[in-house]
C-alpha cells in the first residue's frame, strides 16, 4: 500500500490529467471536504458525490484551464499538508487569477478522511465579479 503522502501526491497528479475518477477513488465514502467559506464553493461536503458534485463538476464548467500545483509537501504521516498555487481564467468573465493555498489532508488506511482548504478568498473571487 502506498504512503499516505504516495497517495496524496497522486490525487494531484489525478487531477492534473483530469482523471476525477481517480482523486474520487482515494477518498473514504464518509470523507468530509471543507471548501474555505467565502469562496466560490465554500461550504462543507459530505461524501465522494458531493465534492464532485460541487467542488470538481463546477471547477471544470466555469473555469478553463484552473490548475492546481502542489509546491511543498510536509509529511506529517496520517496528515499531510500541502502548499502551492492556484490559477485559471474565469470563462465567464474571461479573468485569470492566481493564488496561494494550503491544503490539510487528513488520512485513514490509505484513503482521505477529511480535507481542508485554505486560500486567499478575495483573490479567488476577483475573476468571478464583473468589471463595473
Amino acid at each position: 500500500m502506498p504512503s499516505h503522502l504516495e497517495t496524496v501526491q497522486e490525487i494531484y497528479n489525478a487531477f492534473a490529467e483530469s482523471d476525477i475518477d481517480t482523486v474520487l477513488a482515494a477518498f473514504a465514502d464518509d470523507i468530509t471536504w471543507v471548501e474555505a467559506e467565502g469562496g466560490p464553493y465554500g461550504g462543507t461536503y459530505h461524501g465522494p458525490g458531493e465534492v464532485a458534485e460541487n467542488v470538481f463538476a463546477r471547477l471544470a464548467e466555469e473555469w478553463t484551464e484552473f490548475r492546481v500545483e502542489p509546491e511543498r509537501f510536509v509529511d506529517g504521516g496520517d496528515t499531510v499538508v500541502t502548499t502551492g498555487t492556484y490559477s485559471g481564467t474565469y470563462a465567464a468573465t474571461q479573468k485569470q487569477f492566481e493564488a496561494p493555498f494550503a491544503h490539510v489532508w487528513d488520512l485513514e488506511d490509505g484513503q482521505v478522511v477529511h480535507f481542508q482548504q485554505y486560500v486567499d478568498t478575495a483573490l479567488h473571487n476577483e475573476p468571478l465579479e464583473d468589471e463595473a
